[in-house]
């Protein structure tokens, strides 16, 4: 269980996030205030099951992956800000603009997120993330999401 009320430990990301293994890319929410931001964290390990194929020699993790990871941080703090889904409804990943990748992320690399609350307009909030190894800038972008009702 958190001691601090600012982070989150697995167990908690798991009660809002429905994703799971091996697609679950938040290990621990290092920081978060409500309607504003949100750090967390990916522990990136050899093991992951991706690094078969992305590169046989050289594992690299994907890109797309990252800005996945960048998502479900998106996701937490909307449930966090806003409070959970009402039954039938989802978070959905509506757009992505200006994504730059500028360094690699391989294994043991400890890769931090951060996202910030842009705004909200005709259902789709905006969200600006960066994510981080050793401080140095690897991804970053902007994003949008929608929550609407299943079809």
């Amino acid at each position: 269980m958190t001691t601090d009320t600012h982070t989150l430990h697995i167990e908690e990301i798991l009660e809002l996030l429905p994703h799971r293994y091996p697609f679950l890319l938040v290990d621990r929410v290092l920081d978060f205030e409500e309607g504003r931001f949100l750090r967390a964290v990916k522990n990136v390990s050899v093991n992951e099951p991706f690094f078969q194929g992305h590169f046989p020699g050289k594992p690299i993790f994907p890109g797309v992956l990252i800005l996945e990871a960048m998502a479900q941080a998106t996701g937490i703090l909307a449930f966090k800000s806003v409070g959970k889904l009402e039954p039938g409804e989802l978070y959905y990943f509506a757009g992505i603009d200006e994504a730059r990748f500028k360094r690699p992320v391989v294994p043991g690399d400890q890769m931090v997120m951060e996202v910030t609350f842009e705004k909200t307009r005709r259902g789709l909030t905006r969200f600006k993330g960066v994510a981080t190894v050793d401080g140095k800038i690897v991804c970053e972008a902007t994003m949008m999401c929608a929550r609407s009702r299943e079809a």
